[in-house]
């Protein structure tokens, strides 16, 4: 007998997205085929941290430029960093190139954890066909963000430790001098318990439901834009490298003031009864930021975000989009065998 007939998706439909006008299937909303919850997982891990390994160096400099002159008004602090490229320049000379990776295993731990159940959780909710809803690709997005960025923010509050620590005369921020990642877990449970490992997560929820949504709805979205205009073959990479770009700019310019209050409460130091010493909280943040530093003290370190984000951005999307790609294809060449 004949193995089981599947359903044909063209290259423009899968894996994102609902059909296009010109698609052979506009009588009724397809349902994307599913991959197994840990294939997806591993795919969006593996994307992000590919991306994570070319864009670390960048991470180190955004966290370096959001903690300086930390509650100070402007002009009243030594400016150590000025710039990308004079920053990654000051790094990289004091600390050598090993200090322009600083963090990178807690930031690949991070990657892996936070991006798998992200985006994993919002292949199934397209797989499901929720993001086909007015305004599904949003809180889709959003839900994913939070949930992957409560499960990985002890990696995320090591990883910001980390990249913050340098030698005194370029110090920037509170300095928690860990000795390495194993050793900065060790010690923040020894010193603040279990909860110390997620001290922060309360900045890091909004910044990455903020970032998640912008992100996966805007790649979404210009995908099938792109697709739809013809600019390229339905099947050439350069459709999903095209809307990663798009997604890029609209993540940096949403998630960055998110990112800033992240990064100080992730950062700051605490009394003996685990309480932060600068900031209470979220709002608390917000409110000191811009007395204290202006509304644009929300944006420090913008242009390192971007070039980060951006490429980030492309690298992961374009990385997981080309996988899914791949995996849709043998699965079913291995259905119709």
């Amino acid at each position: 007998m004949p193995g089981p007939q599947l359903l044909e998706f063209t290259p423009r439909e899968a894996p994102f997205g609902p059909p296009t006008p010109s698609s052979p299937l506009t009588l009724a909303p397809p349902v994307l085929p599913a991959l197994r919850p840990p294939l997806d997982f591993t795919l969006g891990a593996l994307a992000c941290c590919g991306a994570c390994v070319f864009t670390n160096p960048l991470e180190v400099v955004k966290t370096r430029l959001q903690l300086q002159g930390e509650l100070r008004a402007r002009g009243s602090y030594q400016r150590h960093y000025r710039g990308v490229l004079q920053a990654l320049w000051m790094v990289g000379q004091t600390d050598g190139l090993r200090g322009l990776q600083k963090g990178l295993s807690a930031g690949l731990l991070y990657q892996g954890i936070m991006n798998g159940v992200r985006l994993g959780f919002y292949s199934y909710t397209e797989t499901t066909g929720l993001t086909a809803a007015p305004g599904g690709s949003l809180l889709a997005g959003a839900t994913a963000g939070a949930l992957g960025a409560f499960i990985a923010s002890p990696a995320y509050l090591v990883k910001t430790h980390l990249q913050a620590q340098t030698v005194a005369t370029i110090a920037v921020g509170h300095q928690h001098n860990h000795q390495g990642v194993s050793s900065a877990f060790a010690t923040i449970y020894q010193r603040e318990g279990l909860v110390g490992l997620w001290r922060g997560v309360n900045g890091a929820v909004p910044r990455v439901m903020v970032g998640s949504a912008s992100q996966l709805a805007t790649f979404t979205s210009a995908k099938n834009w792109v697709s739809q205009s013809k600019w390229f073959s339905p099947d050439s990479w350069l459709v999903a490298l095209t809307a990663a770009m798009i997604s890029g700019v609209a993540v940096t310019f949403t998630m960055t003031p998110f990112d800033v209050i992240s990064t100080r409460l992730y950062n700051q130091p605490v009394d003996k009864l685990r309480r932060g010493l600068l900031y209470r909280g979220f709002l608390d943040c917000l409110l000191k930021v811009c007395q204290t530093e202006g509304p644009l003290g929300l944006y420090k370190g913008m242009g390192p975000v971007f070039f980060r984000l951006a490429p980030h951005t492309m690298l992961s999307m374009l990385f997981w989009d080309l996988m899914r790609q791949r995996a849709f294809k043998y699965y079913g060449r291995q259905t119709r065998n």
